[in-house]
């Protein structure tokens, strides 16, 4: 498909209204994780986990999404968005409303449900006055010896600013007075992120640090009253800025600004629902914050914690239970080369239903060690700490294969680490690039270029996922080892884009953002909307907010086309609504693994075009990404993929269905998770 100009899509008649605000409905997402938790029917300690998942999404949209709306209003930039809802103060009040209702049903999710569930399990997060005077007293050791020498007791007065205090880091605020008189004093101590947050106490027991630091704040403070103390958090603006030169070396510019991020302003300040009005006047003041973004949490903070508790609790009982993911079919052969079974035929495979060890990181393990090969060429956006992937790629440098690494150090919070993979490369001898200036690479692509006989042979792994060993067992993707030769001219061509200069190519069955991915879900959608109720367009995406390609869709149902949409997170586009979106409904699947997959299908039967990739249908990977997807051809993987998308469509089907008014509702049925479980497993048995 050519890469050109994206297709206009009329709007003028369409209604104002036709878009759902983009950040509310972020936070309508995380409001179905909760959903997850708050059922009785998760197990107990999957329960805690999805809490603990519902704290660190929403410990992200403070410091990224929420912290670009406040950036924005605060230097007067307009803020009102396709969604037309009120600017500047009037929209984060919205925003801000919403997360402090989700934070009140986390807490008392929490407190009034897990947390009792939990203690009549055994696992149980004491309080210091319900613990006997034997384990007081080997707590008190326990402080004397690990906690007390890393604290600091920071006090607040004309020769004491109030201190930095770091993002997401737990803290006391101490008020104290001398005995002998005088005026109340204000100080700080901060919890130590290196110690664990729950201390144990054997048998599945724990006491939480922050408790333990308070009862014994006469330590550090000696001689003084302790008159009170609240525990607090504050949330900082964590985005990173880089304006790229040519002549700047992007790793210094990059470090540069991450040792800034550290000191982003203040966005939110969760404080203990008893803090007293003085404490929270005074952080507020020397915060320099708004009250407005004060949150009261009941019970206990943080409760990404609670990750703790669901690692280190040996209670399969209380938990999914485990499952090994089995090999591809095709890949079973151990005594075959990958390259001579991908040659009979593309591999589709869906991971964790399929082992991602023994098929991607395969592929490139046996690229590294085969001797017929002679050039790895691969993306790298986020992997894990220990990669076998790298290993691989640095074991064929040093065997003297050519490898060339496209490593996107931009990756949000996983900066530091792919710096580190950059240089670990480099000093392997791989030839490490950085992209596109101006434009993350955020495409799943892997080229191995082999000898056989008299010709070249590209093998291509195109995926929708990172090649990353462990969250390839936590995530749904979906990824095509091919051989097919127009797939690996077309991977050719874009890693010599990425490393080199040119004009983009006209590709044959890559789509491949910025320039033509918009241009060609549009060009598609367009076309079923043209066959009118002969038309078919399905999309399984993460988000869904580009307001070109909506339009394109209220479009195509106006035009009669039927529009199935799964969506894990955002979605701005309103379904059901008469006139606009008749034909359009909207699913999300959440559950045991992260829905992370993007599949595209446009038409019916044998003349359906599939496509999958990385892209998200987002203006920044639209626009300001490197992004790829390809064309499934294969009959056997059509079928896998089309399976899939009937799977989690069908009526029978559990999962959200959003309402035309931007509400979801929670729908009864099989977990499409499960089911795809049990086939895998039945599967490799």
């Amino acid at each position: 498909m050519s890469s050109s100009a994206p297709v206009a899509t009329p709007a003028a008649d369409l209604p104002e209204d036709r878009f759902l605000n983009r950040e509310l409905s972020w936070l309508d997402f995380n409001a179905r994780v909760l959903a997850l938790g708050e059922d009785p029917a998760t197990p107990l300690l999957e329960r805690a986990k999805f809490l603990a998942i519902f704290a660190t999404n929403l410990d992200e949209f403070f410091m990224v999404r929420f912290a670009a709306l406040q950036r924005r209003w605060q230097t007067g930039l307009p803020l009102r968005g396709a969604d037309r809802k009120p600017a500047a103060r009037q929209q984060l009040d919205l925003v801000t409303s919403r997360a402090a209702e989700l934070v009140a049903r986390h807490a008392a999710c929490f407190e009034e449900q897990v947390r009792p569930e939990l203690e009549n399990a055994g696992i149980v997060v004491e309080r210091w006055s319900k613990l006997s005077e034997e384990e007081q007293a080997r707590l008190h050791e326990y402080f004397l010896e690990h906690l007390f020498p890393v604290l600091t007791p920071l006090a607040v007065d004309p020769a004491h600013p109030f201190p930095y205090i770091s993002g997401l880091s737990l803290n006391l605020a101490v008020v104290i007075r001398d005995p002998d008189g005088g005026p109340d004093l204000f100080a700080r101590v901060k919890v130590p992120a290196n110690v664990p947050r729950f201390t144990g106490l054997g048998h599945g027991r724990y006491i939480a640090v922050e408790e333990l630091i308070a009862v014994h704040l006469d330590r550090l403070f000696p001689g003084m009253s302790i008159v009170e103390h609240h525990l607090f958090r504050v949330t900082r603006n964590a985005e990173v800025e880089i304006e790229e030169d040519r002549d700047e070396d992007l790793l210094q510019a990059l470090e540069r600004e991450l040792a800034r991020r550290r000191f982003g302003p203040p966005v939110r300040l969760e404080v203990a629902e008893g803090i007293s009005p003085d404490v929270l006047e005074t952080l507020v003041r020397e915060l320099d914050m708004d009250e407005r973004d004060v949150y009261r949490v009941p019970g206990l903070p943080d409760l990404s914690a609670l990750w703790q508790i669901y690692e280190e609790a040996d209670r399969p009982e209380l938990k999914e239970p485990s499952f090994v993911p089995p090999t591809h079919p095709r890949l079973r052969d151990g005594e075959r080369s990958i390259f001579s079974v991908i040659r009979d035929g593309d591999i589709l495979v869906h991971h964790p239903y399929h082992s991602f060890s023994t098929s991607v990181q395969r592929f490139i393990e046996q690229a590294a060690a085969d001797p017929h090969v002679l050039a790895i060429k691969q993306t790298l956006y986020r992997t894990s700490g220990d990669s076998p992937i790298v290993d691989a790629l640095v074991d064929a440098a040093e065997a003297g294969k050519q490898v060339v690494v496209v490593v996107e150090v931009k990756a949000r919070f996983d900066e530091w680490a792919n710096i580190g993979w950059a240089r670990t490369l480099e000093r392997a001898g791989c030839h490490v690039v950085y992209g596109l200036v101006g434009l993350k690479t955020h495409a799943k692509i892997a080229l191995v270029v082999r000898e056989e006989g008299a010709i070249l042979r590209r093998y291509c792994h195109v995926g929708t996922g990172n090649y990353h060993p462990k969250t390839a067992r936590l995530y749904e993707d979906f990824g095509l080892l091919t051989a097919a030769p127009e797939v690996g001219e077309d991977v050719t061509e874009l890693f010599n884009r990425l490393t080199g200069y040119g004009r983009p190519p006209s590709y044959r069955r890559l789509l491949v953002a910025p320039e033509g991915v918009r241009s060609g879900l549009l060009e598609l959608i367009e076309g079923q909307a043209r066959r009118g109720r002969r038309g078919l367009v399905q999309m399984k995406v993460n988000s869904l907010v580009d307001e070109d390609v909506v339009d394109a869709l209220y479009a195509a149902s106006r035009a009669g086309t039927q529009v199935d949409l799964v969506v894990r997170g955002m979605c701005t586009l309103r379904p059901g609504v008469r006139g606009l979106s008749d034909r359009i409904r909207v699913r999300s699947v959440l559950g045991r693994f992260l829905e992370h997959s993007r599949v595209f299908r446009f038409g019916q039967g044998a003349a359906a075009q599939w496509w999958l990739g990385s892209a998200d249908v987002m203006r920044r990977n639209l626009d300001q990404r490197v992004e790829a997807l390809v064309r499934v051809t294969d009959p056997v993987s059509v079928q896998q993929l089309s399976s899939m998308m009937e799977l989690y469509l069908t009526d029978e089907s559990g999962g959200f269905d959003l309402a035309p008014d931007g509400v979801w509702h929670r729908r009864t049925g099989r977990d499409p998770q499960q089911l795809l479980l049990t086939g895998a497993t039945a599967q490799n048995t």
